[in-house]
Order: structure tokens, then C-alpha cells, then sequence
């Protein structure tokens, strides 16, 4: 009886256990971002996605796990000619993901490997069709057909290309040098350049300002004309009314008496001067007559004022 029941414990632990193990065989939790390939006698059934999934077991097993996750590789150091025929040193990172995982399982023998090789020959395919200046110049476009050309060629293997960028360009040593000459004289180029617009600037800003100063001068100059003139006119106005003022004072005092008097000793007294001045420059002696005397012409001159005096009255 102690056998039977030690046959039957046994035989109950061992049918436990081999529930266990099939449980354990035949659910398969698959991680987020992952797929398991499924084989059926070494033949392809089915892909498993993230969750939850159950198999046959001992029938069915996993024949490979792909992440789907963005993958990052290292493209090797490689040499590439251009299309001026210079030899270039250049390395890159690809960045790929698989999004067909039967494709990168019975696609291609290791996808990793296969797509870094590939990105190494489009390299340097694309750079031969490029200038020496155009690979500095234009890398982002470079990058982009790169990446076209990888997705196209990648796509049975069930890779998409997300992204490669160029890491280091270096040329050869020779070509370095030339590279730093010709940038050194195009820094001398543009520091010419600039001096000379300087310059320019500078000659132009003279002549400006000479400009100016010579219009300000002209326009001082005709502005102290102007002034010098309204002053002299001003003055001559001032003269002429003072002129005027002093005849009309000397008119009013000679219709007077006393201007009577007074007028005919100026005129005696301009009279003789004036003999006097005949006398000293002549050799003519001069003899008093009739029409010579003083009186007569003290007399003539006062008849002319008193013909004056009446057409004023």
C-alpha cells in the first residue's frame, strides 16, 4: 500500500511538473519593441508581437528575436575618390531599424553586417560623384542621397534607414595644405577688399565734407554780402535824409534875416578864397572891375536865392 501511494505521489509530481514545463513552453511574453520569429519543424509559421502569446510546445520554437527599436552602427574608416579624382579618408554612424522581421530573419544572413557593408560601398559611390569642395560644401545632401540609395537597396532585408551622417572627411596631407593656402589668400582677398571699400568710404566722406564746408563758405560769403549790402544801403538812406535834413535846416535859417547875412559873408568868403587860389596858381593879374568885385558877385548870388526864396513861397 506504501508503494502504491508512493507510486501515485510520484507520478502526480512528475505530471505536475510536466504541466509546469508545457505552461512554461508554450507562453511566450514578448518584450515591447521586440519580435519573435516562430518555427514549426525548422519551417516559418508566424511573428509574434509584443504581449502575451502562446505556442505548441515542444513543436513550435522561437527561431529568432528581432528588436525594433532604432539601432546605431558604426560605419569603418574607409578610402573614397572623388570625382577630381582627390583620395579621401572618410568614416560615418548609420542609425536603422527593422520593420519586416521575416525580411531580416530569411532576408539576409545578418542584417547589421549586411547594411553597414552596404553603407560603406554607397559612401563611396556618392562621393565619386562629387568635387573635392562640394563633399565640405554640401554634406547634408550628401547624407540624404545616401540614405536613399541605402533604403532602396536594403529594403528586401526589411531595414529601413533612418538617418546617416558623415563623421570625419579627411584629405590627404598635400591637399590640406593647399586648402589652408587657398584659404589664407582668400582671407587676404577680403581683408583687401575691405580695406579698399575703406578707403573708398573714407574719400567719399572727404569730399563730402569739403563739399559742405564749400557750400556753408559760399552761403556765409553771400549771407555777409547781403548784409554788407542792406548796410550800405541802409547808410546811404541815413546819409542821404541827413543830407537832406541839414539842406532843409540851411534853407529854413537862410529865409531868415540873419541867413541872409550869414549866407552872403560864406559867399564873400568863398569868393576871395577863390581869388586867392587864382592868384597863388597864376601868373594873371587879376584887376578888380565891375564884374569882378566882390559885392557884384555877393549881389548876383543873393538875387539867385531871392528867386529861390519866391518859387518856394
Amino acid at each position: 500500500m506504501e508503494v502504491l501511494l508512493d507510486y501515485i505521489f510520484t507520478a502526480q509530481t512528475f505530471l505536475l511538473i510536466f504541466v509546469l514545463v508545457l505552461i512554461k513552453q508554450s507562453v511566450k511574453f514578448v518584450p515591447q519593441n521586440r519580435a519573435f520569429i516562430i518555427e514549426r519543424f525548422g519551417k516559418y509559421t508566424r511573428t509574434l508581437e509584443a504581449g502575451l502569446n502562446f505556442i505548441v510546445p515542444f513543436i513550435d520554437s522561437v527561431a529568432a528575436d528581432r528588436s525594433l527599436k532604432e539601432q546605431a552602427g558604426d560605419v569603418p574608416e574607409q578610402a573614397a575618390i572623388t570625382r577630381d579624382n582627390i583620395t579621401l579618408s572618410v568614416d560615418g554612424v548609420l542609425y536603422f531599424r527593422v520593420v519586416d522581421p521575416y525580411k531580416a530573419t530569411y532576408g539576409v544572413e545578418e542584417y547589421v553586417f549586411a547594411v553597414t557593408q552596404l553603407a560603406q560601398t554607397t559612401m563611396r559611390s556618392e562621393l565619386g560623384k562629387m568635387e573635392l569642395d562640394k563633399t565640405f560644401e554640401e554634406r547634408d545632401q550628401l547624407n540624404v542621397n545616401i540614405v536613399s540609395s541605402l533604403n532602396e537597396a536594403a529594403a528586401p532585408w526589411g531595414v529601413q534607414v533612418l538617418r546617416y551622417e558623415l563623421k570625419d572627411i579627411k584629405p590627404p596631407v598635400s591637399v590640406l595644405d593647399a586648402m589652408e593656402q587657398q584659404m589664407k589668400a582668400e582671407r587676404v582677398k577680403r581683408a583687401q577688399i575691405l580695406e579698399s571699400e575703406g578707403d573708398r568710404q573714407a574719400a567719399i566722406n572727404r569730399a563730402e565734407g569739403e563739399k559742405a564746408a564749400v557750400v556753408l563758405a559760399a552761403q556765409a560769403e553771400k549771407e555777409e554780402q547781403i548784409l554788407k549790402a542792406e548796410g550800405e544801403a541802409r547808410a546811404l538812406i541815413q546819409v542821404a535824409e541827413a543830407q537832406a535834413e541839414a539842406i532843409r535846416k540851411v534853407g529854413e535859417a537862410a529865409a531868415t534875416s540873419e541867413g541872409q547875412k550869414a549866407v552872403q559873408l560864406e559867399l564873400a568868403k568863398g569868393a576871395i578864397t577863390a581869388k586867392e587860389k587864382i592868384a597863388k596858381e597864376s601868373s594873371v593879374v587879376l584887376l578888380p572891375d565891375g564884374n569882378t568885385e566882390i559885392g557884384s558877385v555877393v549881389a548876383q548870388a543873393m538875387s539867385i536865392m531871392d528867386k529861390f526864396s519866391n518859387k518856394a513861397g
